[in-house]
């Protein structure tokens, strides 16, 4: 269940959407940054609490990459790999990643500091290469830049 705090902010909100099916975004980013991912059970609740069809909830959870079903590392690493990023390097930027942090695309570090994806069109496409560390751009990299980038982070 959601805390008090958030139940009190989802009963504001009904008051500023036209219908509770509105509500199942902000929702969910409730819900993601509470729980720290959405799993099955959330999204039964979350339907349940807005009185919309499980179904709804789930199309847009698998929709969105932003909503992360299973727990994600500390830091997320998502590269896009869409045809723009693809055709200006994206295949060396995630190899680089791989190599470096020793996990496949799905996987978190033992750690939990990591966690590598690959994901769908971010609209960085003028400056790709990208990726996306929590929602943060980095842009135009490289693979040095990457090492760059990572080094600075930990």
């Amino acid at each position: 269940m959601f805390s008090p705090e958030n139940l009190n902010k989802i009963e504001e909100l009904r008051k500023r959407y036209p219908t509770t099916q509105a509500l199942v975004l902000p929702a969910l980013w409730m819900a993601q940054e509470e729980f720290g991912c959405i799993s099955q059970e959330t999204m039964m609740y979350i339907a349940g609490l807005l009185n919309v069809p499980f179904g709804h909830v789930l199309g847009v959870v698998t929709f969105y990459t932003m909503f992360q079903q299973e727990p994600v590392g500390k830091r997320h690493l998502e590269v896009c790999t869409n045809v723009s990023c693809y055709l200006r390097g994206s295949a060396e930027i995630v190899k680089r990643l791989k190599d470096r942090l020793g996990i496949e695309p799905g996987e978190t570090t033992p750690d939990r500091m990591w966690t590598l994806s690959e994901v769908e069109c971010m609209g960085s496409c003028g400056t790709a290469p990208m990726m996306a560390i929590g929602e943060e751009y980095f842009e135009n990299l490289t693979p040095t830049k990457v090492d760059e980038i990572l080094s600075s982070m930990k």
